[in-house]
């Protein structure tokens, strides 16, 4: 079985109709059918059963599906090493970025990064830190960019540090902060407890709830539209000098900091544009 075979599979499951795994993968039905055939005469069984409802799998069929997204990696690992090999510098970076990164920092990074080295294709997929740190962990992408210190057992680099602050349109007193509006988000477990922690240390009641929004950059509009206070990253609010501001700090009076690391595995920096994707983000100025 070739790549091209292992892709029909993985569609063909995902779909389970014969019509559209042929339109997705743009060839004609007789010869989604023929190649289907094929397979299933290499490995002398059936692969699938044919209803009224579209595909069902065999046993067989469903084993060799599940392979199928292994057997892809393999093929696009190949392909990067081979290609590595070569001086010029190309290949696919596979890269998990948190939502914050991948909206305000990789465009940037990317684009500067493209013009160094125009022929490196990217596949990057985002989502909340712990995520992509399950991502980079598991090797499902090659470098991850998390904010929140994790441990990693790998190499990692700093990127960057931000403060968490309390953040409002109008000046606020800190012992007030209980019986003013906050207006909270959804984000990454490790800066929910970080400032969970601060306020049970710094008040025996819990805060007034005044708004529940999705993400942090939607706590910032509601807070710049005098809405309530939201207590956030310095990165969201740093190009809002008008805003209030107060830094949260520790039991020794230290800022409450949030860092921003890329990790990544060893072994991973024997492909050239690896080496050279993590070379370039160390000389980079976040």
């Amino acid at each position: 079985m070739d790549e091209r075979d292992w892709l029909i599979l993985m569609k063909l499951y995902e779909k389970k109709n014969i019509t559209k795994t042929a339109q997705s993968l743009y060839i004609s039905q007789p010869t989604l059918t023929k190649r289907i055939q094929q397979i299933e005469k290499g490995y002398n069984t059936a692969i699938i059963n044919r209803g009224t409802k579209g595909v069902h799998f065999t046993p067989q069929g469903e084993y060799l599906a599940k392979c199928a997204e292994e057997m892809l990696e393999r093929f696009q690992s190949i392909k990067e090493t081979v290609l590595n090999m070569e001086e010029e510098v190309s290949g696919t970076l596979r890269l998990g970025v948190s939502n914050y990164i991948a909206t305000h920092k990789l465009p940037r990074l990317l684009g500067q990064f493209q013009e160094q080295f125009p022929n490196v294709s990217y596949k990057v997929t985002t989502g909340w830190s712990q995520e992509v740190f399950h991502q980079v962990y598991h090797r499902d992408v090659q470098i991850g960019i998390v904010r929140g210190d994790y441990q990693w057992p790998g190499p990692k680099l700093l990127l960057f540090e931000e403060n968490i602050c309390i953040a409002s349109k109008n000046k606020i007193e800190l012992h007030n902060l209980p019986s003013l509006p906050r207006i909270d988000y959804k984000t990454d477990t490790l800066l929910l407890q970080t400032i969970d922690q601060w306020w049970s240390r710094t008040f025996s009641q819990p805060p007034f709830i005044g708004m529940e929004v999705d993400k942090g950059i939607t706590c910032k509009e509601m807070v710049l539209n005098g809405l309530g206070y939201g207590i956030l990253p310095s990165a969201l609010v740093d190009d809002h000098p008008d805003l209030y501001k107060i830094d949260l700090t520790d039991e020794q009076s230290n800022p409450l900091v949030r860092k921003t690391w890329m990790f990544y595995h060893e072994d991973s920096l024997k492909m050239k544009v690896m080496k050279e994707f993590v070379l370039f983000v160390e000389r980079l100025n976040f």
